[in-house]
């Protein structure tokens, strides 16, 4: 096979990811704990075509840069054998760059079709160290349902990697997406990462914190605690989000819609509406609910001003081959 074609599904992280402990191997500094989200993804096609000079790629129907892909494909393409280069066409069913993971469902799809292309066949965790070459959030959208990325300990990075914790169907949960700006964000995650390890008084103490809070998320998805996922994933954002304001210049991500949100979400929940919210490196608010609350919360939601859209979803699979 020299054409495979992937599916793999955005993640957003109830424990946060920020900041890395190697950058030339992606490595992150401290774990991470996510839910693999069932609407939103990104298709994309490999073709290793040995016609080609160099490796080319198509995002949405626009040619993109590929340099970050080079490392992944290289490496790929060692193991393989082979010496094509790859023709890449990739979609995203939801804005690319603004905040929503699409680097994460981005990667974790191109590692599974680039591999399927090459001939390999490799376990879940191979892909998941593969797939955090190219972004360490990828690394998760391999599985479905509840994961957790290992920061691991060895400096070639082969123990840091993604493993599930409980099925989607196991647990199921309800994500409410407000889009407060689809655009793509003025300073992305990776050079925000280094900027806060580089520029915060409070990194160190992030990092300890991180290490505490996956012990309790870890206790809490294994009792199917909602209250407690929660409090403790909104925590664990508002830290981050800290971490990123007091970084020297300041990482500011949010802007009024997003602030306006969380305000009519308290605003929600302190009315006895069961619902939490989560940010990640965007203006993008998730809020999380059971099922049976997510027509109400979308509704709160689409009345903030400023929300352009909204989007509903429950938890989805691993990443999958579509042919």
């Amino acid at each position: 096979m020299t054409t495979a074609t992937a599916r793999a599904h955005s993640n957003i992280a109830l424990i946060k990811y920020w900041g890395k402990r190697d950058a030339a191997r992606n490595l992150p500094a401290a774990g991470s704990i996510s839910i693999t989200l069932e609407g939103l993804h990104t298709d994309t096609r490999v073709d290793f075509d040995p016609t080609l000079a160099a490796d080319t790629c198509e995002l949405d129907g626009e040619p993109v840069a590929t340099e970050r892909m080079r490392p992944l494909l290289d490496h790929i393409r060692a193991r393989a054998a082979i010496e094509s280069r790859a023709r890449i066409i990739t979609h995203n069913n939801f804005p690319t760059g603004a905040g929503l993971a699409s680097s994460a469902s981005g990667f974790a799809a191109l590692t599974l079709a680039a591999t399927a292309a090459a001939g390999l066949q490799l376990s879940r965790r191979q892909l998941s160290t593969l797939a955090r070459l190219g972004s360490g959030s990828a690394a998760r959208s391999l599985f479905g349902g509840y994961v957790e990325m290992l920061r691991g300990s060895a400096a070639d990075g082969h123990d840091a990697h993604a493993v599930p914790l409980l099925d989607a169907a196991d647990w199921p949960l309800a994500v409410v997406v407000a889009i407060t700006d689809a655009d793509a964000k003025a300073v992305d995650s990776r050079r925000g990462m280094t900027a806060s390890a580089a520029g915060s008084p409070f990194y160190a103490s992030w990092l300890r914190q991180t290490d505490a809070d996956l012990v309790a998320m870890r206790a809490i998805i294994a009792q199917h605690d909602f209250h407690a996922l929660g409090a403790l994933a909104e925590h664990n954002c508002l830290k981050m989000h800290a971490l990123m304001l007091s970084t020297q210049p300041a990482l500011l991500y949010w802007n009024g819609a997003t602030v306006n949100a969380m305000h009519a979400l308290r605003a929600l929940r302190k009315d006895g509406v069961p619902v939490y919210f989560t940010i990640d490196a965007g203006p993008q608010i998730k809020a999380l609910c059971p099922p049976e609350f997510a027509a109400t919360t979308a509704a709160t939601l689409a009345a903030v001003p400023g929300v352009q859209s909204v989007l509903r979803t429950g938890l989805g699979p691993g990443a999958h081959l579509l042919s």
